[in-house]
C-alpha cells in the first residue's frame, strides 16, 4: 500500500460558463479517481471566481475516514484551523446549519454553514458558507471518498468554488483556499490511519 499522497489541481475561468468542464478521471499513487467524479463536483465558475480540487489517498479503509468526514457538527476533529463549531439550527441532515470559529491569525473570524448534501450510500459531503465574518463569500465545498482498488485505502477528493474577494486575485485566492484544503486533507490521512492502525491491533 503506497503512503498518502495529495495532488491540487486549480481551474480558474475568466468568463461566465455553463456547468464547468470537469476533471478528467485522476490516477495518483495507483488509486484511480472514479469515472462518477464529474458528476458530483460539477461548479459553475463566475466571472470573479476561482475553482480548485484535490486528491488525498489514504492508508486507511473508506468506512473508518466517512466517520470523521461525516460529522457536520465536529469538522474541528481534523480541520485544524477550526477552533470551535456548534449547531445553530437542525438535526445534522441535510440543511442543519453550524457555526464555526476558526484560530487566530486568519483573515477571518467565523462562519455560518449550511449542510447541502450528506449522502451515507455515495460517501458524499458539501456544504455552503452563508454568513459570518470571513471574505470567502459564495464558498462551495464538495467532498466525495472512494475506495481504492484493492478495498483497503481511500481516495478523498475535495472541490470548492468560491468568489474572489476585492484587493485579491484568482491566484491568491486559490493559494490561500488550496492551503487550507491540503492542510485539512493531510490531517484526516493522518487521523484516519492512526484510527485503522489502533483498530488492527
Amino acid at each position: 500500500m503506497p503512503a498518502s499522497s495529495i495532488h491540487v489541481r486549480r481551474a480558474n475561468n475568466t468568463t461566465p460558463t455553463p456547468p464547468q468542464k470537469q476533471p478528467q478521471p485522476t490516477t495518483l499513487s495507483r488509486f484511480p479517481v472514479p469515472e462518477t467524479l464529474p458528476f458530483y463536483h460539477k461548479h459553475t465558475v463566475g466571472p470573479n471566481q476561482c475553482c480548485s480540487y484535490a486528491v488525498q489517498t489514504i492508508n486507511a479503509p473508506l468506512p473508518a475516514v466517512w466517520s470523521v468526514v461525516r460529522r457536520f457538527d465536529n469538522p474541528q476533529a481534523y480541520k485544524h484551523f477550526v477552533k470551535s463549531c456548534h449547531v445553530i439550527n437542525g438535526d445534522g441532515h441535510v440543511g442543519t446549519l453550524r457555526e464555526v470559529h476558526v484560530i487566530s491569525g486568519l483573515p477571518a473570524a467565523n462562519s455560518t454553514e449550511r449542510l447541502e448534501i450528506l449522502d451515507d450510500e455515495h460517501h458524499v459531503l458539501s456544504f455552503s458558507v452563508i454568513g459570518g465574518d470571513h471574505r470567502l463569500n459564495n464558498y462551495r465545498s464538495v467532498t466525495t471518498l472512494h475506495a481504492s482498488p484493492c478495498g483497503t485505502g481511500t481516495v478523498v477528493v475535495e472541490s470548492y468554488v468560491c468568489d474572489v474577494p476585492p484587493g485579491n486575485t484568482r491566484e491568491e485566492t486559490c493559494t490561500f483556499v488550496d492551503t487550507i484544503v491540503r492542510c485539512n486533507l493531510q490531517s484526516l490521512a493522518q487521523i484516519s490511519e492512526n484510527m485503522a492502525a489502533r483498530s488492527n491491533k
